[in-house]
């Protein structure tokens, strides 16, 4: 038997605010369905001369495989979908294709405000 059985509502700090409690509870709730709306692209140094192009930011809702096999066949380049923990769904291209993404999404109806091109 604990506390909670008699009706007491122990389990928690007796010294701690419960209406700050519930506003940090709401506040992680919006955190967490709060997205950035912008597409961030970043091009990652492998080994020697070999890089990686990554787009990061994207919709879950946008049929992204599509958009792979669409950047691939107009940029002459391979590319795959890779599931990230903290940004979810990425897209990863080979070589530095920055600048040819950032055109590729402006002609698909992407506001250029929203896309940001990392490094130099």
């Amino acid at each position: 038997m604990n506390s909670d059985d008699f009706g007491l509502g122990g389990g928690g700090d007796p010294f701690d605010d419960p209406v700050e409690e519930e506003e940090k509870k709401s506040k992680k709730d919006k955190d967490a369905t709060q997205k950035t709306d912008a597409i961030h692209l970043r091009v990652q140094q492998r080994n020697g001369r070999k890089s990686i192009t990554t787009v990061a930011g994207l919709s879950p809702e946008l049929d992204l495989k599509k958009i792979v096999k669409a950047v691939k066949k107009s940029y002459n380049c391979n590319g795959c979908i890779v599931d990230d923990e903290k940004a979810g769904q990425v897209l990863q291209f080979q070589g530095d294709h920055r600048d040819n993404i950032k055109s590729f999404l402006i002609d698909n109806g992407f506001p250029e405000k929203d896309i940001k091109k990392h490094g130099a």
